[in-house]
């Protein structure tokens, strides 16, 4: 803990500048969880450590505790974790008056080992990995894609979320008069969020109407992470401040195109992007090579990571500019994986495939073990894909539904091997979580076609 951060903290806490701190974990859906302190109660006794119940990281999206965790159980007895707040990612929340938060690592109350499927510890062991490897740092950056709707989150949820109306009235990708109409909620947030020590580098109108979407500056691995998550709950915070509502469901109507979370990545050694070669084809380097293979080899075995939930999937149709098929692609937006930067410096892969609904931990980590993977075996790039991949039938396709992604990562050695078997059956049961609630559920569709005509 550094004593000159602590007493940075204090000082603001004594002006009273600061009379509430957010204790915060993340959970697996990639969530702010945890306790409002009272700030002199948390600079006294919580800045070393608190405690939290363990289903917080055994649940689904509706925080229901279904069974077959080996980690957290009615069997168990639903013990604790302890939570260590980590002050390095303590930030102020300007858009809550006198608040602040920071972000804590869990380890085990007993053993005092660090929880190993937590994801704040996913992401920090394949950092960790690939700085053994060769010295590398992942530098990472998320878009955040999102719809605002009129009324309130209450007011919608009331009416069930049927007869929503976005905000706004047509589509408004890049469209700056439409997009003043929402600079109640957007210029607060880049405001806020800049406030909070984010650097943030602008908001923009998307391809459908009331479609936001938020680009933050590229940084380490789990700076982006942390940023990306923070940022996600802003916006719903001040959305709700402003009495809208904001979504990052990824497909919220069938006949509009949904909300990605897409991932650029590039590697750096000693300062400069080692992705860079200015002696190859598109200043890409061999080590850019070998880690875009393992992206695209390993591609379905981690897709469950980059979407989690059933409706994640209802996002892959062709014509929406999200993609189907795993390739990649110099600046070719119906690719799985875009090269952008290409003959710069800036040289870096974007993955396409990540929806909004994404934990930007355990998607950042995931393709960091199967770019590790593809380094160390030296995989060999297959050639670049060109034109309009969404008709070409002989590429490879991402996974169509969770229970497809789910028996891929269950099978994956590579995932098992970089993360662990634990952590990889903790994830499988979160994914047969979903799909079980889903098949069990009698959705609006069957009703509607089949009430008069079965």
């Amino acid at each position: 803990m550094s004593d000159e951060l602590l007493k940075t903290i204090t000082a603001k806490v004594e002006s009273g500048e600061i009379d509430t701190i957010l204790v915060c974990l993340v959970d697996m859906q990639g969530r702010l969880m945890g306790k409002r302190f009272h700030a002199h109660n948390f600079i006294k006794h919580a800045v070393h450590e608190t405690h939290c119940c363990n289903y917080l990281l055994a649940t689904d999206l509706e925080m229901s505790t279904p069974g077959g965790y080996r980690s957290s159980s009615w069997e168990n007895g639903y013990g604790d974790y302890t939570m260590h707040p980590d002050l390095s990612t303590f930030r102020l929340m300007p858009w809550l008056e006198g608040t602040a938060m920071v972000l804590c690592d869990l380890v085990d109350h007993h053993t005092h080992a660090p929880v190993p499927h937590s994801p704040r510890q996913i992401l920090k062991r394949q950092v960790e990995r690939l700085h053994a490897l060769g010295g590398y740092e992942a530098m990472m950056a998320t878009e955040l894609e999102f719809f605002l709707f009129e009324g309130s989150v209450d007011e919608n949820r009331k009416r069930g979320f049927q007869n929503i109306t976005p905000l706004g009235g047509f589509s408004q990708d890049y469209h700056i008069f439409q997009t003043t109409k929402e600079e109640g909620v957007m210029r607060k947030l880049r405001n806020a969020l800049y406030a909070a020590g984010i650097e943030v580098e602008c908001t923009k109108g998307e391809a459908e109407m009331g479609q936001e979407e938020l680009n933050l500056r590229y940084g380490p691995a789990l700076l982006c992470a942390e940023q990306h998550t923070i940022a996600k709950h802003a916006t719903k915070e001040i959305a709700w401040q402003q009495g809208v509502s904001a979504t990052f469901l990824p497909k919220w109507r069938a006949d509009k195109v949904g909300s990605s979370s897409h991932i650029h990545c590039s590697l750096f050694k000693d300062g400069a992007n080692a992705f860079h070669d200015p002696a190859r084809p598109l200043a890409k380097s061999a080590l850019m090579d070998h880690f875009v293979a393992g992206l695209l080899h390993y591609a379905p075995e981690y897709t469950c990571f980059l979407a989690p939930y059933v409706n994640s999937y209802k996002r892959f149709r062709k014509g929406t500019f999200a993609p189907t098929k795993v390739a990649w692609s110099v600046d070719n937006r119906t690719a799985g994986f875009r090269l952008c930067g290409a003959e710069s410096k800036g040289v870096r892969i974007e993955c396409r495939i990540a929806g909004s609904d994404v934990n930007p931990y355990l998607a950042q980590a995931a393709l960091l073990a199967a770019g590790i993977k593809g380094i160390e075996k030296q995989l060999a790039l297959p050639p670049e894909a060109q034109g309009d991949l969404y008709e070409q039938k002989h590429i490879n396709e991402i996974p169509r539904t969770l229970r497809a992604a789910t028996e891929t990562l269950r099978r994956s050695e590579v995932l098992r091997e970089a993360m662990g078997d634990d952590v990889i059956d903790h994830y499988v049961r979160a994914a047969e979580v979903e799909q079980e609630e889903f098949d069990a559920a009698v959705t609006d569709w069957e009703i509607k076609r089949g009430f008069e005509r079965c």
